[in-house]
């Protein structure tokens, strides 16, 4: 049943620049996880540093603000722990995808529940405007004395080539839509990544709303777009279509989702293959101590290692 999209306003006050793109991310949040009929106690929100990083202060859920980079490694932890939590990774270009480019591609790699989304402005807008790694090759914006000199990291590539199984971009000054990519992200089991397209308001004076609105273009209305995988067989065609609207940046911009891999397992699932009981009795749910004792629950230790244990007679 869903709820109101007020239950996960914190109530905090939100102190991003007026007009920021994280306002339009942090209300399709909330209105997602509502609309999924999700409670307060059952999410979970992980982030790194930077004007993203607030984003779990302004959710009313369990909420982690974690170091530079590391939000991934964080968010990780939390649902291996409990994998009936939904874990959601809220973090920068900047953040996720230079310091944390290789937390990034680990996640892709094992295909965790785990839905991440991009706050993607090409700049690095806490500390003053830097070129963040999504900033393309020539481009000046106004906190830059030069253009800038290095190539971009393309996001949707990137995360093709690691393994997410789930790989979408929104636009964040577009709520609804983006709440729509959020839900279906959320929903997806395994790896899920949305690159949303967040002007800063202050430092990127190239990449604007108005900018985007001329630009941007919607893959549900492309005739004949389907960009799910429902049998092994369909992978390298859907990848290869997936791989090119990826690169398209310019007169026309993709937002959408455009790629979605129904068919490959879950780290989750695997490792229910190698430890039966981890569903039953995931870490979180397991006693550790008894008045500050530590415990060893027999049965489940018996269960987990029952194939090593050897008999001793006397």
């Amino acid at each position: 049943m869903a709820s109101r999209p007020e239950v996960f306003d914190s109530g905090e006050w939100i102190d991003w620049c007026p007009g920021c793109g994280n306002f339009g991310i942090v209300t399709a949040l909330r209105k997602a996880l509502a609309e999924l009929g999700l409670e307060p106690h059952q999410v979970v929100i992980v982030s790194g540093i930077g004007c993203s990083g607030k984003t779990p202060h302004f959710i009313d859920a369990y909420g982690v603000h974690t170091l530079h980079g590391r939000a991934i490694p964080f968010a990780t932890g939390i649902k291996l722990a409990n994998p009936d939590l939904t874990v959601i990774v809220s973090g920068g270009d900047g953040d996720l995808l230079g310091i944390g480019a290789g937390h990034f591609v680990a996640l892709g790699r094992r295909n965790l529940d785990i839905t991440v989304m991009i706050h993607d402005n090409q700049v690095y807008g806490l500390t003053k405007g830097q070129a963040s790694p999504t900033l393309p090759y020539g481009v000046k914006t106004k906190a830059l004395p030069k253009p800038n000199l290095q190539d971009p990291v393309n996001p949707l590539m990137l995360a093709l080539a690691s393994g997410y199984t789930f790989v979408a971009r929104a636009f964040s000054m577009d709520v609804e839509h983006l709440k729509k990519i959020i839900m279906e992200a959320v929903k997806h089991p395994g790896a899920a990544v949305i690159d949303i397209l967040q002007p800063c308001v202050t430092y990127n004076d190239v990449y604007t709303t108005q900018w985007y609105r001329e630009h941007i273009y919607y893959l549900d209305k492309e005739p004949g777009w389907d960009p799910v995988v429902r049998k092994d067989d369909e992978r390298a065609e859907k990848l290869s279509k997936a791989m090119i609207k990826a690169m398209e940046w310019g007169e026309r911009v993709p937002v959408g989702i455009l790629y979605k891999d129904e068919t490959k397992t879950t780290l989750e699932e695997r490792i229910e293959k190698r430890i039966p009981s981890y569903r039953k009795a995931p870490p979180a749910r397991q006693r550790i101590e008894v008045q500050g004792r530590p415990i060893i629950n027999k049965r489940y230790f018996e269960e987990i290692f029952k194939r090593y244990l050897v008999e001793v007679e006397d």
